[in-house]
């Protein structure tokens, strides 16, 4: 069976190593420039809106669920509870979205022979990654500065949360780039499974505290794990028992590699469909 680095290889035609990294490296600047332009450019307020979104939802949770309860299942923050899954979540389907999608948006730059499949999809992980994690910074410090929370962050534990994030939607978004690509049915499939998610999630709720049975089938669910070694880091007295980081990360190189090789398998039906 080839390495996977030769099926990769293949979906972006090989050419001499140092001149194909140089075109590879230039073509996913400028393919990160265009989205920038017309995804954040055309739109009033731009970066703004990306900012304004999670602030909106977390808001909206703090306030209907402040008068429900006394206090968060941790802490004593509302918004930071809320805001520990709810931008997890947040990104995850966002990214899913977009990378399904990615192929279909660089479409007509991938006639050029120096733009390949992997480069219309590393640009657009790759800027909207960088962009949630931003956005994640400046809510968190907005959140802790606004309501004087004494939080003892777990730097580790963040980087840890963001790296099993990070690898879980680049690998399903692979996977769906193919399935989006080859079935646009599916655009609308992924929309309404993943609806559920925001409940069965863990956004306003600690999955510690179910009782077991519901809770062996809701840790089936691998963004559950993320929110919860998310909240490991920004609780010093939550230990996150629970959380699998080799059940997420198996996940996203299974997903990773199917993705990969459906992709080697179709690129050429993918390209030339009309």
């Amino acid at each position: 069976m080839k390495a996977l680095s030769d099926i990769i290889g293949h979906i972006a035609p090989p050419r001499p190593r140092p001149q194909r990294r140089f075109a590879a490296a230039r073509a996913i600047f400028a393919l990160i420039l265009r989205e920038m332009s017309t995804t954040y450019g055309r739109s009033p307020g731009g970066y703004i809106w990306e900012v304004l979104q999670p602030v909106g939802g977390i808001a909206l949770l703090s306030i209907v669920f402040s008068y429900a309860f006394r206090s968060p299942p941790i802490g004593t923050s509302f918004a930071l509870f809320y805001a520990t899954g709810f931008i997890v979540l947040s990104h995850f389907n966002g990214l899913n979205q977009k990378m399904g999608i990615a192929i279909r948006f660089s479409k007509p730059l991938l006639t050029y022979p120096n733009v390949t499949l992997m480069d219309a999809i590393l640009a657009r992980f790759l800027l909207n990654t960088l962009t949630s994690f931003l956005v994640f910074i400046i809510l968190m410090t907005g959140i802790v500065t606004m309501f004087d929370l004494r939080v003892i962050l777990n730097l580790p534990e963040i980087f840890k949360a963001w790296a099993m994030l990070t690898a879980l939607t680049f690998g399903i978004g692979i996977l769906n780039c193919f399935l989006m690509s080859m079935f646009p049915v599916w655009q609308q499939v992924w929309q309404i499974l993943t609806r559920p998610l925001f409940i069965v999630s863990g956004i306003f709720f600690l999955m510690d505290n179910l009782p077991a049975t519901y809770r062996d089938i809701l840790l089936y669910n691998p963004v559950a794990h993320v929110i919860m070694q998310m909240r490991a880091g920004f609780y010093a007295t939550y230990d996150a028992p629970l959380v699998s980081s080799v059940y997420v990360y198996l996940i996203s190189l299974v997903c990773a590699v199917s993705g990969v090789l459906l992709l080697h398998r179709y690129h050429r039906m993918i390209i030339d469909e009309r």
